[in-house]
């Protein structure tokens, strides 16, 4: 299917691995050109040939910075996502009481602040351009349980923004949607040092029994974790012509883990 997107600019925000990496690699197939903002550049997010811009997000004057610079390289934007975020991968078992006010703040900035902050120096060009903005959260903000309490809530305030800033500037020709992933196949997961390597020592059981095991017992219908090109291939329609009418929604894609209508 044609998402009608060559010739369109595009800054993806986490670039250098796992969902973003992968959204990178569709939207370049799709004829878009990229610029990709990341604290470092890996390997294969340099094999991409997209123009590649490093730099903490988290911090203040970081996103603005970085707009800056993409729009010095391609001139124009139409496409944003803002895919950065962490702070899911808080030890196993660790509740409220284990998170201070840093935790909170540094979670907060990546996961909100981020994605506001870049919003925010961009919308000027994406005005002009009646572009689209895809905000990537998480099914933790619909199910705050599954994960670290500071990044639940992060992401269900990054939601909230989402559907606010559809209702302002929907009208004035900018879309605005969510994709909220559940567990995906990731170096979260997958990772010798990782949330998963430590849960499953946590659970005495192998990495690998882990992630064979989780799916079905989280209640994902695939009984397999879901693979980054699944998410990046549902944010490239997101932002294409194709969804022109797709506003403000918040595209779960979970294997069918949530329950609820």
């Amino acid at each position: 299917m044609d998402l009608q997107l060559s010739g369109k600019t595009a800054l993806v925000t986490g670039a250098s691995k796992g969902m973003g990496l992968e959204v990178v690699r569709v939207l370049h197939e799709e004829g878009v050109r990229v610029v990709t903002a990341s604290r470092t550049i890996s390997p294969a997010l340099a094999e991409t040939g997209a123009v590649t811009l490093t730099g903490d997000l988290s911090l203040p004057d970081v996103p603005a910075r970085i707009v800056t610079d993409a729009l010095g390289v391609t001139g124009t934007l139409d496409i944003l996502v803002n895919n950065v975020g962490g702070g899911d991968t808080g030890a196993p078992g660790a509740g409220f009481l284990d998170f201070g006010d840093e935790a909170w703040s540094s979670t907060v900035d990546l996961n909100l602040y981020a994605a506001v902050r870049t919003t925010r120096a961009a919308l000027p060009a994406l005005l002009d351009s009646r572009g689209a903005v895809v905000n990537v959260s998480s099914d933790s903000a619909r199910r705050p349980q599954t994960a670290p309490l500071p990044y639940g809530a992060a992401k269900a305030a990054l939601n909230a923004v989402t559907k606010g800033l559809s209702e302002e500037f929907g009208p004035r020709g900018v879309r605005f949607n969510t994709v909220s992933p559940s567990s995906t196949r990731t170096a979260l997961w997958e990772g010798k040092q990782s949330f998963g390597a430590d849960l499953a020592q946590a659970m005495n059981v192998t990495q690998e029994e882990l992630i064979a095991a989780l799916p079905s017992q989280m209640g994902m219908l695939t009984n397999r974790f879901i693979e980054p090109r699944e998410i990046a291939t549902t944010i490239a329609y997101l932002v294409s012509p194709l969804a022109d009418s797709v506003h403000g929604a918040n595209w779960v894609v979970d294997a069918g883990v949530s329950k609820t209508i």
